[in-house]
């Protein structure tokens, strides 16, 4: 008589593969700090404003970082008055925004630069003026309703590439008088 032996053997295998798309996503956060003092050197008020990089001005990271645009090593700041119809636009540029215009309420020569430090190497890159702030020296009343950074010096000039610009917050628009200082710091944060 002869016995048959089976042996069976159950396995189970699986597996799970989700978002097998790779996915790199960039985001380029700014915004301005601006500080206003009086003739005395009291703090009248502050306002912190995310702003709105402009289309030029990501095509400007993008074709420096990755092909032959020529870096912009200097840039400067500049201020926009009050007014519900201050509001920046993703196609704005120096030559064209319909929704600011910028004010000159200050003695400089030029618009003042924005000198920034070496950008940090964590996630995210910080690049900022924080140790070298823009001084506006206030020499008439005015009423300011935000900022803006763009490559070109000249008050009121309309050539060079906006960079970025900004609404104050609220309150909203800010009043300056002549004897004013604003303090303006500039603050670019660069996240993959």
């Amino acid at each position: 008589m002869s016995i048959e032996k089976t042996k069976s053997t159950d396995t189970v295998s699986s597996g799970l593969v989700a978002g097998t798309r790779p996915s790199e996503e960039m985001q380029a956060l700014g915004h301005f700090t601006v500080q206003c003092f009086d003739k005395d050197g009291k703090l009248k008020w502050e306002t912190e404003n995310h702003n709105l990089v402009v289309n030029v001005g990501l095509q400007y990271m993008c074709g420096t970082a990755l092909t032959s645009v020529a870096q912009i090593t200097t840039w400067y700041i500049g201020l926009y008055g009050a007014g519900a119809s201050n509001t920046p636009a993703a196609s704005d540029t120096m030559s064209s925004h319909a929704g600011w215009t910028e004010v000159v309420p200050y003695s400089n020569a030029t618009r003042p630069a924005c000198t920034f430090a070496t950008a940090t190497t964590a996630n995210p890159s910080v690049a900022t003026n924080s140790a070298s702030v823009a001084v506006f020296n206030i020499n008439a009343t005015s009423t300011v309703g935000g900022a803006f950074l763009t490559s070109n010096n000249t008050k009121s000039g309309t050539t060079g590439t906006l960079f970025s610009a900004a609404d104050f917050s609220s309150p909203g628009d800010r009043s300056v008088a002549s004897g004013d200082t604003l303090n303006v710091t500039y603050t670019l944060s660069l996240a993959g």
